[in-house]
């Protein structure tokens, strides 16, 4: 255990098209080991980078002694903008890298969201051809409206993990499980849970911790 984290608000992020994002910064009561930015669900359902799931998955790794970006989308809270349809959101994971690459440079970088979020974060591995390790919790293999995850064949080489439950209203497993296996990433169905992991949302963050940082010895779990 590291001890209680000390979360406090970086300040704002700024998008290459010139918007402000909200963000919440929290770190770890050790030097680093690691970095993270998370990516929250979707805007128009209530998404935000404090529900619960969000919440438990930063926990988690800065328990681990990472430290975490979280940020709200655009139009979201108090980053300016308005929804733009996941495609213009890829701008904002983009500059929430940005940001905690130049703070914590020299620190190893991962990224993961939750449904929307994983959706977003994907998509912009695609585009950036990144490399970081990622994960994606309960991410829909397409959202109304068009927006879906990218093709496989675009992803560059990386350790990537996807998180699915039996009961997801949004995805089968068996169909989450075939796209995984196109993408060359690990994936890991949790019978019984649907898209939203209530009550679960610490074994979820835990799979999500032990993915982007390892996992730790025994006695320390």
């Amino acid at each position: 255990m590291t001890g209680p984290p000390e979360v406090a608000n970086g300040g704002p992020i700024e998008t290459d098209d010139g918007l402000t994002l909200e963000t919440l910064w929290d770190r770890p009561a050790i030097p680093p080991v690691g970095a993270v930015v998370l990516c929250h669900p979707h805007p128009l359902q209530g998404g935000t980078m404090t529900v619960p799931l969000i919440r438990a998955m930063s926990a988690s790794l800065i328990d681990r002694g990472a430290v975490v970006l979280r940020f709200n989308f655009r139009g979201v809270g108090d980053s300016e903008g308005t929804w733009g349809g996941g495609l213009a959101e890829i701008y904002d994971v983009a500059a929430a890298v940005a940001a905690i690459g130049e703070v914590y440079a020299g620190v190893p970088l991962g990224i993961a969201g939750w449904s929307f979020g994983a959706v977003t974060s994907l998509n912009w591995q695609a585009r950036s051809a990144s490399s970081l390790p990622w994960a994606g919790v309960a991410s829909p293999l397409r959202l109304t409206g068009g927006f879906r995850l990218p093709d496989p064949a675009a992803l560059a080489p990386a350790r990537r993990k996807f998180i699915v439950g039996t009961r997801d209203q949004f995805v089968t497993a068996d169909d989450m499980s075939r796209y995984a296996q196109e993408a060359g990433a690990e994936i890991e169905v949790l019978d019984g849970s649907d898209h939203f992991f209530y009550f679960k949302e610490h074994h979820v963050a835990e799979i999500v911790a032990d993915h982007l940082l390892g996992t730790p010895p025994a006695a320390t779990r």
